[in-house]
């Protein structure tokens, strides 16, 4: 029976990465995984993709619905990292044969414009450090089979990130109400779901603040020119060979993808 390390752990979930398989949560065999090991194992996995090359781009909000924390009996949202690896640009088709089984959700995404860092971040301050506001999409992949997992397991499996697209028109904060800006998300034609930005934490911002306040526990900060997910709108749908996506927002236009 294998001893689980944080090493052991982020090196897993990097070979489980590249070569599209599934697994177990770790937590059914370290039932002591802490949230303290898991980010531990998050951080050294984001070193391990630096390695191979990965340059960090941004943060990502996970789990910033209400519902979904209660369902993980957390009171605030779980951080992860962004790098360019995940990139996906608008056109092109999520590559089904890359991953393992993918899903993706709307997303209200800010891109800094100021050095963003905790504690005592406010979500006015942190709407304050924030360049552009843009629509987007998150492609989560997690890692483990049928998406099941506790909280230290898909902390340490950077909160299920794999791709993500962001249309490359951005807004100024002044120029929008985020907590109302509406969001109609289509899969293949149908209204799969709608939502507003006050469905993550209330506000966006306050996504942002936490996360800042969040790093800043662990030393870290959000960097000038980040890009920041703020948390998924609806629920995830998942991806498969000819699935197309669109979500139209209010102010900030429209985002689209296909699975191919």
């Amino acid at each position: 029976m294998t001893q689980w390390t944080t090493e052991k752990v982020a090196r897993e979930l990097l070979g489980a990465e590249h070569e599209r398989r599934d697994r177990d949560p770790f937590t059914d065999a370290w039932p002591d995984f802490s949230l303290a090991d898991a980010y531990a194992a998050q951080d050294r996995l984001l070193d391990l993709k630096r390695e191979q090359g990965e340059r960090v781009i941004g943060v990502k909000l996970g789990l910033t619905s209400r519902a979904k924390q209660q369902r993980m009996g957390i009171s605030s949202p779980l951080t992860a990292w962004l790098t360019d690896a995940m990139v996906l640009p608008q056109g092109e088709p999520v590559p089904l044969g890359e991953l393992i089984h993918p899903r993706i959700e709307p997303e209200i995404v800010f891109v800094m414009g100021e050095r963003l860092e905790g504690p005592g971040v406010t979500g006015a301050t942190a709407l304050a450090a924030v360049r552009s506001v843009h629509a987007g999409f998150e492609i989560i992949d997690s890692r483990y089979r049928d998406f099941r997992f506790r909280l230290p397991d898909v902390v340490a499996d950077n909160a299920s990130s794999s791709r993500l697209v962001v249309n490359p028109t951005g807004y100024p904060v002044a120029d929008l109400d985020l907590a109302l800006e509406g969001c109609v998300f289509r899969v293949d034609g149908e209204v799969v779901d709608t939502a507003t930005g006050a469905a993550v934490q209330g506000h966006p911002a306050e996504a942002l603040a936490l996360a800042a306040n969040s790093l800043a526990a662990r030393g870290q900060a959000i960097e000038a020119g980040a890009l920041v997910l703020t948390g998924g709108l609806t629920d995830a749908v998942t991806v498969t060979e000819g699935t197309h996506a669109v979500a139209d927002f209010t102010r900030l236009g429209s985002v689209s993808v296909a699975g191919r």
